[in-house]
């Protein structure tokens, strides 16, 4: 009970009593005039509409137990229906009604009374706002048919008193006291009859125009309030304190309200607002409930309400509710109403204000302290129930709810007489509007992204929307509505504070939220000393801000979280987040751009943005590095060298998770920054507003309307304050003004919708000097974390207190976001690194990265050996903390904890435990690896610290190769999408990395540096205190060859050749130790020449031309030399037959005899090889009778001597002398002499070599000569030979080569290769350029007369790898060449040839060779392009020892060069040619496989396989293929080389490039031959990624091929005319690629997917772009439909592959070459073509003899001639018959559509 009560509350029988349904109830408690009501219109929206249907449905749950009992039907515009609003959702039935202002929905009156009407309503409910006091309404309902009750007063006295002239007109008529007004003069008398004034009292009382308001405002006195009567909610009212204001005063108030009345009356300074809340029922009743005090206003806009009003005395609010009731009773009044009276406190007076004849927005306040629902009154009052029969009305008089009878009369009250209870509590409203208070309370309007309101049991509210929904432009701009109720007015004030505190609204609207919480904590208010102007004041005043005022916030204040952060800080948080969304937007377009394959620009990615804020009158100018993906370095432009770092983490919900120095701040982004509006942030709750930069020349609006009028004209000039606009906003009308003076021209027309930050007009500024701009800021942030220098790379780093594997942790992930791309300045680079060194070397970092993987293993491995791990680190632990023990010598145990896993795991016998323990266990034992594997003392990490740099090197590789050496950034972009079409994100990724390559090279840098140190320092000289290199003793440093190799073959521009020159010199830092082993080895073989030292050093190339010669120059003697030689030559000479050794140290020299290896036999030419196993089978037989069947030739094999070469059983002689300068050989005038008398043949020991010279003569010179370049050398060399031409023939030697040392580089090889000059018989002993610095016995190997046909060639250079010897060559095409190939590529392209000597073929030897390759090719600086370069490769075994089988050969070669397809594009090889030779046994046939390799679709690598066999004639070696391979079997290879001589020279256009060319330049589309291995690797890749198939069950041939060919069955061409005979067959065939004479290809293809392991057919039709044109005639069609019928017939899918050109429609070709043009006027061909004719001869034999053409004889410049009238023709398909046939693809595809699956892919047209 309400404390003080006079009236005591009833016993309340039946006090929870139900109703069946709304019919019982009215029919019990209703009067005569009662009515069931039970479906309800709602004629509003937004809180209006939520508020009436829950209080409405809490009433009806009360009484019927069922809240759904009245049904209620809202109208719904597209607007509210895009903001989701709550209404909507709440409704029974929802209409959908047009959009925009009011006038078309809630506001007009025939709409509502047709939908009430057409949806059978039984009431509408209009509330406040729109049509609620329209009296059209009320009185429309009340005639339709069947009339519908409108849910508030009648027409007439809603008229009356909802007018609120007619209402002060009735007032003061009455009695009730009125403040002086311009119609205080006016006296009438209200006809309650007719619910009217006299219309001339009301037209007196009226103002008209403008002038007659200047009139009225000097009468009453000034300041005055200028008013509509139909206005209210804060529009239709100005205050005006100044004649010059009052015209356009005026002319704003019509406008805001079209068609009101308009009335002035004296503003009451220092008065408070009160108003009483009236309800009346249909039988005379009126009562008051009690009131409101709404003395919060700005601008006549209720801001704050409360009650009861405690400002006026009881005795005083008495009579102001009596006089309420007696106005309301005096008019006939019924339902709610609302009396409103100005009151003034100092003379205690009140005023009649207005009476507003609907419920108000601020109504619950009446309903929380007098208990009564108060919509749900209005309904019952609606039913026609009697205010004494209404349960709460009852109650709030102390009555029972119900009584038991009332029939008897005694449940009347008499309101006259009768007491209510007093007040419970006090109660406190709010508004929640979207409105900026900081911008003049301006509406806003935008989504809402998080509406969170915790009711209690003191403060509840509602809103129109949830998180969901939005705030549309044509919405009123209220809401939510907040009530607090207390004991007394000082508790509700708190609990509202804590509502509002506590409120969370974000979005993309403004808010009052946080400009209430503090002015209801304002003194004036506590002390409740307000009035109507007193807010109006405080804004004039800028006394109350939402922000705080200083850079530093008073910690002792009242405000909440957000505003302890200074602004300082406010504005790092606004950077970080205003930087990150920049970031992320660019990245985002940088992908769009991607994915439409447009090349995106770098600056996109740029980590480097400047951001300007401005907050309380401080310009921040901040510079916001981005540093890793969600870190940032902020600092000042002016200063970078200062910084904050910060992180930021987007939420689920959209929000911010700011880090600063480990504090954490929660941010919401509710409005992005525009030209007219800064950003706005919510922080901690709280909103922050960043003001744009002051621009008063450019006049804006800042939030969306329309330009209701422009209040001065183009070019006027207007003093700064002056209004120059008006807008209308959110229903309201808002005047705009100028900032500063000046001349206005303008850029909008009235009525104009605008958005916000639009340019209304510009300003010419009379004085722009004196416009203040914002301060910038300078000197040092308050921020916590700001400081020098790069001690912080994280947001959250305290390196101080962290374990020494999280500072490493760390460490590597900041390396790695330098490597991804993010800016990393090189003081952090130095921070980073001393990190990484000063935990390197902590002998506790194992112990902490090993424990924090064994703490997750409690409990789930046996206790034992958890304890016994455990026991392990924390013993460790004491020994590092003992103060005794030097902690440099100490070395973490770690082999011991892989040991006891080990142990464990073998234990378990159980094979699934034993898997599942290994799987548990496997993070342990990979931590404690890399510490078992770190040798230095003093270094435990070094091996975990490589681990990581190889990782940064292996990324940085991967991203820098496709852009170096010159590529283009388009170029690059282009193929990384090529190669990344499904993941555009790895391609962003890697652009990212490239863009700043500044940052990543200096990482590289310092990595390779660190390599360096450890490769060049003795671990075990140095000392426990020395630490040069944090990788120092790693196991791992071999593995960083391969990095270090790739980073030395890049170049394009400084970067990348400054990073290759360090990699450069590394290597050869490394490969000097390596070189002394080699060298050591060496001796130690040559000393002993023991055969298993000797061929150690042989197998694995440890002997080699690089140290040959410091080898025999530091040997003690010539006996040393000779040895040396020895072990030199057998490596050299090993694909021979090496007999006897003879060493003549006295000599210095070394002879030996040896002979010819058998050579690789030969196939006949009608050897029929169907697979590598039928080669392998017939290499397997010995004897020639024993070959298999199948292969159709009783003598498919046998040897074939090359023509020239020396037979296999011809001893032959070597000898090899020194001599230590080049003199002492050309001073000795018998030195040769003495050489020759060492072969047989020339003492005549021996016979010569029948078929030629056979033996040789080397010559080692130890002394370079550095004042003779080759060439004079050479010259020298062949000088000295042509005097002993008859002695070279008598000693029958075959070539002479000498070896001369290079002078050593120091810095780039100080192991050159030596120079060699070969001189050969058949060149009459005079140098072969082509052999020049290739040793003697690898020549042969290499093929180079191939080359030097079609080319002229230049040396590159060569190069000496571990598995063989490289040479490269620029080959320039001969113009001789080029007369023949007129078409070809004139470039010079690359040739490179390698050849390795091994004793045991595999995949690893045949790939390092290949990357060897690869990277010499990388390392030749020169001009060469791109494009059409060669790699041969050849495997040169040991044929009497080393078994390849051709199987192996084929599947190694194949899976290798797959593996590197993309290295070799990248490099511009064409073709990658491998030659091995194979024996399958000790005992069989050597044969020479050849293997060549090429990628024509740019997509696909395709390999073709051949053999050498002998031609027809049975005297010339030519390439065989064998047609069992996969490139033939797939019908994937081009079999180009079948046929042609093995000496073949190597054509300057390789065969079908020029149809590749045309198919990609005409339809950029592929040469249809090359489309099956297209499929061909799709169903590889497919098998690749099935990850659950075992290798072994996987097929090596994974597709069969066969051509279907269309053949005439009788022989011979075929037409259309032969198909339609029937004479056509459709052949399997296998055959050549290019062999086609139709434009239409079809192939039957068996795939062997992963699906169907075993193989499904399908049939492949493709257009031939390349045969004329790629156009359709008659026989491209029947292909098609004999390929789809065949389809059809065997029930398989058919797949068209369709790139053409149309229908053929073409010029004969013999008319073609004829034909001649004659012009309008001869000498000026630009006048046009005249005709075309043929010669007289010429038309005999084609227009007459051919019937070819038809024309008419013409003279032309005397000459008789045929002018051509038409031409027919001779060749088929030509003409309009090819339209025709085009029909039968139409006609056979819609068959195959119907029958089997189909598909067609269009390539290009």
């Amino acid at each position: 009970m309400p404390p003080n009560s006079k009236v005591k509350p009833a016993n309340n029988l039946n006090l929870h009593r139900r109703f069946n349904d709304v019919a019982s109830y009215v029919s019990e408690l209703g009067g005569p005039k009662g009515r069931v009501i039970e479906k309800v219109l709602i004629a509003n929206n937004g809180v209006a509409a939520v508020k009436a249907i829950r209080s409405i449905r809490r009433w009806a749950y009360d009484v019927f137990g069922n809240e759904r009992a009245i049904k209620f039907v809202v109208m719904a515009t597209p607007e509210d229906l895009k903001a989701n609003a709550e209404y909507i959702r709440m409704a029974d039935i929802v209409i959908d009604v047009p959009g925009g202002s009011n006038n078309h929905n809630y506001a007009n009156v025939t709409l509502i009374v047709e939908l009430a009407r057409l949806h059978g309503v039984h009431a509408v409910w209009a509330g406040w706002g729109h049509a609620s006091e329209k009296p059209a309404l009320p009185n429309t309902l009340a005639k339709s048919d069947p009339p519908i009750k409108f849910i508030g007063p009648t027409g007439p006295p809603m008229h009356a008193l909802g007018d609120k002239i007619g209402s002060t007109i009735i007032a003061q008529n009455a009695g009730v006291p009125c403040i002086a007004w311009n119609g205080s003069h006016v006296l009438a008398t209200y006809d309650v009859a007719k619910g009217s004034l006299p219309e001339e009292a009301f037209n007196e009382a009226c103002v008209t125009s403008a002038s007659d308001a200047s009139a009225a405002a000097e009468k009453i006195g000034f300041p005055i309030m200028i008013k509509a009567s139909e206005g209210g909610g804060g529009k239709g009212i100005r205050m005006v304190n100044s004649p010059e204001d009052v015209q356009n005063a005026y002319r704003q108030v019509c406008g805001e309200v079209p068609g009101s009345p308009i009335f002035i009356m004296k503003l009451s300074s220092n008065s408070r607002h009160l108003e009483v809340q009236v309800l009346a029922d249909e039988y005379g009743n009126a009562i008051a409930l009690n009131g409101r005090d709404c003395s919060v206003q700005r601008r006549h806009q209720k801001i704050i309400e409360e009650g009861p009003p405690v400002a006026a005395s009881p005795e005083v609010w008495k009579k102001m509710e009596e006089a309420a009731v007696s106005l309301a009773k005096a008019v006939g009044y019924t339902n709610a109403g609302t009396v409103e009276y100005l009151y003034s406190e100092a003379d205690e007076k009140f005023y009649f204000l207005e009476l507003n004849p609907r419920l108000q927005v601020e109504h619950p306040v009446t309903e929380m302290i007098t208990r009564v629902n108060l919509p749900a009154a209005q309904l019952q009052v609606a039913m026609g129930i009697p205010l004494y029969h209404i349960p709460e009305i009852r109650e709030l008089y102390g009555k029972n709810r119900f009584e038991d009878d009332v029939s008897d009369g005694k449940s009347i009250i008499d309101f006259s007489t009768a007491d209510r209870l007093p007040p419970y509590g006090h109660c406190i409203a709010v508004r929640i509007t979207a409105e900026n208070a900081e911008a003049g309370f301006k509406p806003t309007s935008g989504g809402i992204q998080e509406l969170n309101f915790r009711s209690t049991p003191n403060v509840w509210g509602y809103f129109s929307m949830d998180s969901s929904g939005s705030i549309h432009e044509f919405a009123d701009s209220q809401f939510g509505h907040l009530f607090a109720s207390g004991m007394d007015r000082e508790q509700a004030r708190r609990n509202m504070v804590l509502a509002l505190k506590e409120l969370s609204i974000r979005g993309d609207i403004s808010t009052t939220v946080d400009y209430i919480s503090k002015l209801i904590e304002l003194d004036d208010f506590i002390e409740n000393n307000i009035d109507t102007g007193w807010l109006d004041g405080i804004i004039r005043s800028g006394g109350v801000s939402v922000q705080s005022n200083s850079r530093a916030a008073d910690p002792s204040s009242s405000s909440t979280r957000s505003s302890l952060v200074n602004n300082d800080t406010l504005a790092v948080i606004g950077a970080t987040i205003s930087a990150y969304d920049q970031c992320t937007a660019d990245e985002s377009t940088f992908l769009e751009l991607l994915k439409r394959g447009q090349l995106p620009s770098l600056s996109l990615l740029n980590m480097v943005r400047e951001v300007e804020l401005i907050l309380d009158g401080v310009k921040y100018k901040l510079r916001c590095t981005q540093v890793g993906s969600n870190l940032f370095m902020i600092s000042l432009s002016s200063n970078p060298s200062k910084f904050v770092a910060t992180s930021v983490r987007v939420l689920s919900d959209g929000g911010y998770l700011i880090a600063i120095e480990g504090m954490s701040h929660v941010a919401y982004q509710t409005s992005k920054p525009d030209v007219a509006n800064g950003m706005r942030l919510n922080i901690g709750g709280k909103n922050i507003a960043f003001s744009p930069d002051y621009d008063p020349s450019s006049l804006r609006t800042d939030v969306a309307g329309k330009l209701v009028k422009k209040l001065v004209p183009n070019g006027a000039h207007v003093k700064k304050g002056t209004p120059y606009a008006e807008i209308e906003v959110m229903k309201m009308f808002m005047p705009l003004k100028v900032e500063e003076s000046g001349v206005i021209t303008w850029a909008n027309n009235e009525g104009a919708a605008l958005a916000a930050g639009d340019l209304l007009a510009k300003l010419e500024l009379e004085n722009p000097d004196n416009v203040s701009t914002a301060t910038v800021f300078d000197g040092d942030l308050d921020v916590p974390g700001w400081g020098s220098g790069g001690t912080h790379y994280s947001a959250t780093q305290n390196v101080q207190n962290q374990r020494p594997h999280v500072t490493l942790r760390k460490a590597m992930d900041r390396l790695k976001g330098g490597i991804a791309g993010y800016a990393i300045s090189p003081a952090v680079i130095d921070h980073v690194m001393k990190d990484i060194k000063k935990v390197v070397t902590d002998p506790t970092l194992p112990v902490y990265e090993i424990e924090e993987h064994l703490s997750v293993l409690h409990g789930r491995i046996s206790g034992a050996l958890y304890g016994n791990l455990s026991k392990m680190i924390s013993d460790f632990k004491e020994s590092c903390n003992d103060e005794n023990i030097d902690k440099s010598k100490l070395r973490f145990p770690a082999d011991q904890i892989k040991h006891l896993v080990a142990v464990q795991t073998s234990a378990i016998k159980d094979e699934s435990e034993r898997a599942a323990f290994v799987s548990l266990t496997t993070p342990l034992v990979d931590a404690a690896d890399p510490y078992t594997k770190s040798r230095a003392v003093g270094v435990p990490g070094a091996e975990r610290v490589l681990s990581g740099f190889l990782s940064l090197l292996r990324e940085w590789i991967s991203v820098e190769r496709c852009f170096c050496d010159g590529v283009s950034y388009a170029d690059a972009v282009d193929q990384l999408r090529r190669a990344n079409k499904d993941n555009v994100e790895r391609v962003l990724q890697m652009c990212r990395s490239h863009s700043s390559l500044k940052y990543s090279a200096s990482i590289i840098l310092r990595i390779i540096d660190s390599i360096s140190a450890a490769g060049k320092t003795d671990i075990n000289t140095i000392s426990s205190d020395e630490t040069p290199s944090v990788v120092l003793g790693a196991d791992g440093l071999e593995n960083t060859t391969p990095c270090l190799t790739d980073i030395a073959t890049m170049s394009g521009n400084e970067t990348f050749d400054a990073l290759s020159e360090r990699c450069r010199t590394v290597l050869i830092e490394e490969s000097l130790p390596s070189i002394e082993v080699r060298m050591s080895k060496v001796r130690e073989a040559a000393a002993s020449l023991e055969e298993s030292l000797v061929q150690e050093v042989i197998s694995k190339n440890v002997v080699g031309s690089d140290i040959l010669f410091p080898l025999l120059k530091s040997s003690a003697d010539s006996s040393s030399q000779v040895k040396i030689l020895e072990v030199a030559t057998r490596k050299q000479y090993r694909a021979y037959d090496l007999k006897e050794f003879i060493q003549l140290p006295d000599k210095s020299a070394l002879k030996f005899t040896y002979s010819t290896k058998r050579r690789a036999s030969v196939f006949s030419s009608g050897a029929k090889l169907t697979s590598v196993t039928d080669l392998s089978r017939c290499l397997s037989n010995s004897k020639l009778s024993d070959t298999p069947s199948r292969s159709n030739s009783e003598s498919s094999l046998h040897s074939h001597e090359a023509e020239g070469a020396v037979p296999s059983n011809v001893p032959r002689v070597c000898l090899m002398k020194i001599y230590d300068r080049m003199k002492d050989l050309q001073d000795d005038g018998d030195a040769m002499t003495k050489l020759f008398q060492e072969f047989p043949q020339y003492t005549g020991d021996a016979p010569r070599c029948a078929t030629g010279p056979a033996n040789a003569l080397s010559v080692f010179i130890l002394q370079s000569e550095p004042s003779l370049d080759q060439s004079s050398t050479a010259e020298k060399f062949e000088l000295l030979l042509s005097r002993h031409i008859e002695d070279l023939e008598k000693a029958d030697i075959r070539r002479v080569s000498f070896l001369i040392p290079n002078d050593a580089d120091t810095i780039h090889n100080q192991y050159p290769l030596p120079s060699v000059f070969t001189f050969r018989e058949t060149a009459d002993f005079k140098e072969d350029h082509l052999y020049r610095d290739i040793e003697p016995e690898a020549s042969y190997h290499l093929d180079m007369l191939r080359i030097t046909s079609n080319f002229s060639v230049t040396c590159l250079g060569s190069h000496l790898s571990p598995t063989g010897q490289i040479y490269l060559y620029k080959a320039l095409p001969k113009p001789s060449a080029l007369e023949q190939d007129k078409k070809a590529n004139k470039s010079p392209r690359l040739f490179a040839r390698a050849v390795s000597f091994v004793s045991d073929f595999s995949a690893g030897t045949f790939e390092r060779l290949l990357v060897e390759a690869f990277n010499a090719i990388e390392s030749i600086k020169t001009a060469v392009p791109p494009g059409d370069n060669h790699l041969f490769l050849n495997v040169a075994g040991d044929t009497q020892n080393t078994v390849i089988d051709p199987v192996d050969v084929e599947q190694v070669v194949i899976s290798i060069l797959k593996r590197h397809t993309e290295r070799a594009s990248r490099l511009g090889l064409a073709e990658i040619e491998t030659k091995a030779t194979c024996i399958v046994a000790h005992d069989s046939h050597p044969i020479s496989l050849r293997l060549v390799a090429s990628n024509p679709t740019g997509f696909v690598p395709v390999v073709h396989t051949y053999v050498e066999a002998v031609d027809g004639s049975g005297n010339k070696r030519v390439f065989k293929s064998i047609g069992g391979t996969k490139a033939n079997l797939a019908c994937s290879g081009d079999s180009s080389w079948e046929n042609m001589l093995v000496t073949s020279p190597y054509p300057l256009t390789r065969p079908f490039d020029a149809q590749r060319k045309a198919a990609a330049k005409s339809s950029d589309t592929l040469y249809c031959y090359d489309l099956p291995a297209l499929f061909e690797a799709a169903v590889e890749k497919q098998w690749a990624d099935a990850s659950s198939i075992a290798i072994g069950s996987r097929p090596f041939m994974v597709m069969y091929t066969a051509e279907l060919v269309v053949k005439n069955k009788f022989g011979g061409n075929w037409t259309m005319q032969d198909y339609l005979n029937g004479d056509l067959e459709l052949v399997e065939t296998h055959r050549s690629a290019g062999k086609n004479d139709v434009g239409m290809v079809a192939w039957l293809m068996t795939l062997k997917t992963v699906e169907y392991p075993n193989g499904r057919q399908v049939v492949l039709v493709a257009n031939d772009i390349t045969h004329k044109a790629g156009s359709f005639g008659t026989r491209e069609d029947v292909v098609f439909k004999m390929a789809s019928e065949f389809a059809r017939e065997k029930r398989i899918p058919r797949l068209y592959v369709a790139a053409n050109s149309g229908a053929r429609i073409g010029l004969a070709d013999g008319i073609k070459k004829v034909f001649k043009v004659a012009f309008k006027i001869p000498s000026n061909p630009e006048s046009g073509v005249d005709f075309l004719y043929v010669s007289k001869s010429d038309y005999e034999r084609l227009g007459v003899a051919q019937r070819s053409l038809i024309g008419v004889p013409v003279t032309l410049n005397g000459e008789d001639v045929y002018k051509i009238t038409d031409i027919i023709g001779s060749e088929p398909d030509l003409g309009v018959e090819n339209l025709k046939g085009s029909g039968l693809i139409a006609g056979e595809t819609s068959r195959a559509y119907d029958d089997i699956f189909t598909l067609t892919i269009v390539l290009g047209r």
